[in-house]
This record gives C-alpha cells, sequence and structure tokens, in this order.
C-alpha cells in the first residue's frame, strides 16, 4: 500500500500541463492552456489546462481532474497504478506505508499466488520452445493453426508434458510449497500424491488488465472421449472467472483508439483475429457473459460488438448476454458468421482486409440481429410473432436512456410492421412491472400506475424547488479553494480586550456546521466534508490537491468542478485602475455570509416541515412541543435573514 506521504509527494511534483503535454498537443489561451480533447472527437478545442491550480477540464464531454486522474482516464489504470506510472515519471522512490499482520498475510499469501503462476507460465513456454516434446506436439499444434512464433511469443503460450507430475515435481524441487500449488488450481492431490492439472495439453496464460498471470487454460491434443477439451484453472484469491476476459491485456488500448470491443468465445478467436491485425478483441473464455465482464469492457469503451459462429443454439442461449449489455446502457452490436465458421477460421482462411471488412459489413444492431433470427420461425403465425415482438420490447426495456429507447421502439415498430404507440404502452407495461416488483422486494408494495417512463419531462418538485443545493456547493468551494489559508477572527482576551486571532478556514467552517449538527444533502459534498472533518481531529487538514486527485472518481469530479472556471481575472484591470471585489481579500466575509445563507435554508426548511406537521397533528401534547419549536426557529431564521440582508416575509 502506497504511503499516503509518498502520495503528497507525487502530488507535489506533478505537473498536469506536462502530463498532458505527454499525449496532446497544447497552446496558451490567457492564464490556461488548450487542446483537442483526448477523450471525445472535436474539431475545436474545447480541452483546458490550468497550470496554476493543477487540473484539467474539458467543456466539451465534461472530464476533468488533476494529473493522477488524467493518467487513470486516458491510459485506463487504477488509482495505484497511476500513482505508480507518475512516480517513475517524476523519478520518486515508491514507499510502502507499514501495513497490520493481518493485511501482510493477505498481501503476502497473492503475492506469492502471483509469483508461482508467473513460475508457471515461464516453465510451460520453456518446454514448448526448448524440448523434443514441446516442439513436436505443442509448437505443431500451433503451426497447424497458422499461428505465427510472434504471436505464440506475443500471447505467452505454452506446453504441459504428457506425465502426470512434472511440472509438480519442478516446482517443489524449485521450493514451493504443496499448499500453493494447491491454491493456484496448478495441481491437484489424490491419495497423497500430487497431479499436474493441464498435463498433455496446450497452455493459454490468462492475464489481468496490468498484465499479471491469473490462471491458465489448457487444451488437449488427443481425442480421448474421456477428457474434457478444455481445463482452466478453478477459482482462487486472484483469479475470478466471473470478472476476467481473456486477451484483455493485449487488447485495451486498441480498444481505447478504436472505441470499440469485439467480444469472442475462445482463446484462439482472439489470437487469430490479432495475427489478423484485429487486436481490438477479447474472449469471454467460454463461459456466459456476467455484469463485471461488461462493466471491465465499459472501462475502454461503450461499445461492443459481439461476434458469433453459425450455430443457432448457442445464439439464442447467448441472448441474456445481449440484454446484459443493453442494462449497462452500452451499444450493442452482433455479427454472425457463415455456417460451420467461426471468428478462429475464419480470420485463418481470409485475407486480414477481407475479415475486417467482413466485420463490418455484417454488424447488426440487437433488433435487426434478433428478427432476422427469429422471424422465420414465426412462419406468419400472429402469436408466435406477438411473442417474438414482446422478446423484443423486453431487450428495449432495458436500456437506461430514454432517447435511445424511444428510436429503437421506432425501428421495431418499422421492421414488424407494428403501430409505435402499441411498442411504446407494451415498453411502459414492461418497465412499470419491473418497478413494482424491485419496491416489492424494498417491502414497499404500492403498484406505480400509468405510462411512467416515455413521457416529457416533468416539473421540478417541491423538494427539489427547496433544496439546499447551490448553498451546499458554494460551502465546498470555499473548503476546496481556502480551506487551508487563514483569516483572523474577532475574540476577547482574558482582559476583555479585542483581538484578533488567526484561524484556518476549515477549522473555522467545519467547526460551525458541526455546532450547529448540520448536515449535508448531497453525498459526494457530505463524503469530502467528513474528510475535512476527520483530518481537523487528527491535525492532518487535507489539501486541495487530495481531492483533486482523489482516487473516488465521484469526489476528484466534483473538486475539479467546483474550483474550475475557464476565465481567469486578467492582471490588465488593475493598470486601468478598475477596482473589482477580490474575494481572497475579503475572505472572511465571504465565509460568514455562505455560512448564514447555509444555515437559513436549512432552518427555512425544518420550519415548512414543522408546519405541515402542525396541520396534520391532533395530540395538544404534540402540537405544543412542534409550536414550541417553530416559535424558536422562526426567531433565529429571522435574525440570520436580517445579518443577510434579507427581509422574510412568510
Amino acid at each position: 500500500m502506497i504511503s499516503r506521504e509518498t502520495i503528497d509527494n507525487i502530488i507535489s511534483a506533478v505537473r498536469i500541463e506536462e502530463v498532458v503535454g505527454d499525449f496532446i498537443s497544447l497552446r496558451r489561451r490567457g492564464v490556461n492552456l488548450i487542446g483537442l480533447c483526448p477523450f471525445h472527437n472535436e474539431k475545436t478545442p474545447s480541452f483546458t489546462v490550468s497550470a496554476a491550480k493543477g487540473i484539467y477540464k474539458c467543456f466539451g464531454c465534461g472530464k476533468a481532474g488533476n494529473g493522477i486522474g488524467f493518467i487513470m482516464e486516458h491510459e485506463h489504470l487504477t488509482y495505484p497504478e497511476a500513482l505508480r506510472y507518475l512516480a517513475k515519471k517524476y523519478q520518486i522512490e515508491i514507499e510502502e506505508e507499514e501495513q497490520t499482520p493481518e493485511q501482510l498475510q493477505e498481501i503476502s499469501e497473492k503475492e506469492s499466488l502471483f509469483n508461482l503462476n508467473e513460475f508457471a507460465r515461464k516453465y510451460f513456454s520453456s518446454v514448448l520452445f526448448n524440448t523434443e516434446e514441446g516442439k513436436a506436439v505443442g509448437l505443431a499444434y500451433f503451426r497447424e493453426r497458422d499461428i505465427r512464433e510472434d504471436i505464440i511469443q506475443k500471447f505467452q503460450l505454452g506446453f504441459s508434458p504428457d506425465k502426470w507430475n512434472a511440472f509438480a515435481e519442478h516446482a517443489i524441487q524449485e521450493g514451493y510449497k504443496k499448499e500453493m500449488l494447491l491454491k493456484t488450481g496448478l495441481v491437484t492431490e489424490k491419495d497423497g500424491k500430487l497431479y499436474d492439472r493441464f498435463h498433455s495439453r496446450v497452455i493459454f496464460p490468462i492475464h489481468s488488465a496490468s498484465g499479471r498471470t491469473l490462471g491458465f487454460g489448457g487444451r488437449i491434443l488427443s481425442s480421448e472421449k474421456t477428457h474434457a477439451k478444455y481445463v482452466n484453472s478453478p477459482e482462487s484469491d486472484i483469479y475470478n472467472k466471473s470478472k476476467t476476459l481473456y486477451g484483455i491485456y493485449f487488447a485495451r488500448t486498441a480498444i481505447a483508439q478504436k472505441d470499440n470491443c469485439y467480444l469472442v468465445e475462445g482463446y484462439t478467436d482472439v489470437i487469430s483475429l490479432h495475427q489478423a491485425g484485429i487486436e481490438n478483441v477479447v474472449a469471454s473464455s467460454g463461459t456466459s457473459l456476467t455484469t463485471d465482464q461488461v462493466r471491465m469492457i465499459q472501462r475502454y469503451t461503450s461499445n461492443i460488438t459481439i461476434l458469433y459462429d453459425g450455430d443457432p443454439a448457442g445464439i439464442k442461449a447467448s441472448f441474456r448476454g445481449i440484454d446484459m449489455v443493453l442494462e449497462q446502457g452500452m451499444n450493442v452490436r452482433i455479427v454472425l458468421f457463415p455456417d460451420n465458421e467461426d471468428p478462429d477460421s475464419y480470420a485463418r482462411k481470409h485475407h486480414p482486409a477481407e475479415t475486417e471488412k467482413f466485420i463490418s459489413g455484417n454488424a447488426l444492431n440487437f433488433i435487426s440481429f434478433k428478427t432476422r433470427l427469429l422471424l422465420e420461425e414465426t412462419k406468419n403465425d400472429p402469436i408466435k410473432k406477438a411473442g417474438l415482438i414482446k422478446d423484443i420490447v423486453a431487450s428495449i426495456s432495458l436500456i437506461p436512456d430514454a432517447i435511445t429507447r424511444t428510436l429503437f421502439i421506432r425501428e421495431c415498430a418499422d421492421m414488424m410492421t407494428v403501430p409505435e404507440q402499441v411498442l411504446v404502452n407494451e415498453l411502459n407495461k414492461i418497465r412499470r412491472n419491473r418497478l413494482n416488483k424491485e419496491l416489492q422486494t424494498q417491502g414497499r408494495d404500492y403498484d406505480i400506475q400509468g405510462p411512467a417512463f416515455i413521457a416529457p419531462p416533468q416539473p421540478l418538485t417541491e423538494a427539489d424547488a427547496s433544496s439546499a443545493e447551490s448553498q451546499e456547493k458554494e460551502i465546498m468551494r470555499l473548503l476546496l479553494l481556502y480551506g487551508t489559508d487563514v483569516v483572523k477572527i474577532d475574540q476577547t482576551d482574558e482582559n476583555n480586550d479585542k483581538v484578533k486571532v488567526p484561524v484556518m478556514v476549515a477549522d473555522y467552517m467545519v467547526h460551525d456546521i458541526c455546532r450547529d449538527e448540520l448536515e449535508f444533502e448531497n453525498k459526494v459534498y457530505a463524503a469530502i466534508f467528513e474528510e475535512y472533518r476527520t483530518g481537523l481531529d487528527s491535525d492532518q487538514v487535507p489539501e486541495r490537491s487530495y481531492f483533486l486527485g482523489h482516487e473516488e472518481k465521484e469526489i476528484a469530479y466534483a473538486a475539479v468542478d467546483l474550483i474550475f472556471t475557464p476565465y481567469e481575472l486578467s492582471q490588465n484591470w488593475l493598470k486601468h485602475n478598475v477596482m473589482i471585489d477580490i474575494e481572497e481579500e475579503k475572505l472572511l466575509v465571504r465565509l460568514d455570509y455562505s455560512l448564514l445563507s447555509f444555515k437559513a435554508r436549512k432552518i427555512d426548511l425544518i420550519i415548512t416541515d414543522l408546519q405541515k406537521k402542525l396541520h396534520g397533528n391532533d395530540s395538544a401534547e404534540d402540537v405544543t412541543i412542534i409550536q414550541t419549536r417553530f416559535r424558536d426557529l422562526k426567531a433565529k431564521s429571522i435574525q440570520i435573514h436580517k445579518k443577510l440582508n434579507r427581509i422574510v416575509i412568510r
């Protein structure tokens, strides 16, 4: 775990203009720098970098953050990976924070598993290239499938010899413990003896997105019916099949560049397409597609193209995967290969350009695909056709975006020659029923009535109109901009003399809000405020840069949005003796005004709630308590509004 001090050193060393400048061309505009956004296509620069504040923001697509956030977004790295990337760039030594014995034990075991898998990967590769059996059997198999040697080495393919315990013996001799061998699943145990799980198989290492070896897949080369064709590593502390995609390490950059991910079924599909120059491809490794796998792809693109072989039964079974992609708000297209062909065989039989042309020319959206595949089965049977339409509308109902749903409903209506309103009604019914079920699971047994899902935008509710969002936003902005600055406040000393006492802005604001027991409605603001509060308790007030590079993206984005402005005050105003109020010069006044506004809104909301309780309460005792509370708060409200130079008219 990287220590807090090291993280602070990295944040201090990072120069946002240098980090961003490694990837895009920037030019100066006033005090800021601008360039073409690397996260979306644009012709006019809207990507703005503030070197003074150490942040970037695109006013086109909304992406924002500091240097760490930029590397995470652009290179698709995790927070620790981005820190290590920048530490290497700025030659900062990573200092690991001391951890509890339990944490160290857990990390030690996981690292041991990773190390053992890496040892196994090198062993299998060495057997493939450096032994007679490996060359005659394993290498011959790959060459029969026209896989080039550079691709074999790229994917780190290997071979496990035709001996029951060859790897187990070798690993034990090299000092690896039996317990760890069993945990990785590289070996099994029977009657006290160890046996290689992958003996007599060609080996496909399975990598994480950062390139570490998580597990293995092994294909048997004999035609024995008693043995499974493929064997995979079992689940372990480092390998979770439902969260892993074969080839993601080799495909992630291409997926981001192409803004599309090809999804196939098997290892050789991925390898053959890579050899054909199509690198934005991953495999679900023969398992049903999972939500975690979809979300992994979503880190790099919102577009998935699923490549199927010509087996109709297998395709129908995979419809659930298509629905899963739609439910995550992603765009899905499907390519169906000719009968008796799959991506592997097609790529080996055709020129790379032909393969690329076939995929791009035959990609259908899910409505066209489902309709073409299933319409023949209806054979003009109206009941079967109605079932197909309901099936397609059910898929459309999973799409989160209302506009996209509307467009697909229109396309479905055209293809199936059904009135659009009929499909809209069916869609609303499906979504309404789904919501009712969700509410029932939460213990809420009332029904949602009416077509509430494809409809014009609704006006703000009373709760929305009376929220404290703007006041909370201003409090957060001031905390982030000036939290570690110092203001001088008036206090009375022991001699009753007025003196100026220096107080940190964060201390002044946090204690004032906590004293009145006020809470933030916005969850992200509440999280930021809590970090300031705990920081003050431990005398470690977080710097603004800490929030700008926060590992929680919601916090980092909020921090940038709160403090970033595309314009800065020019010094030319001062040259012409134009007098402008500068916030920093009247900071205490600004703080007091914002705190009072925040309190006023919170108190007014409580008063409104008390008024509702008074109208709906018949208990004399309760009414007395509520009236007393109401009068106290009303008096306080009038006092606060008076300080704000406001007149209360209700």
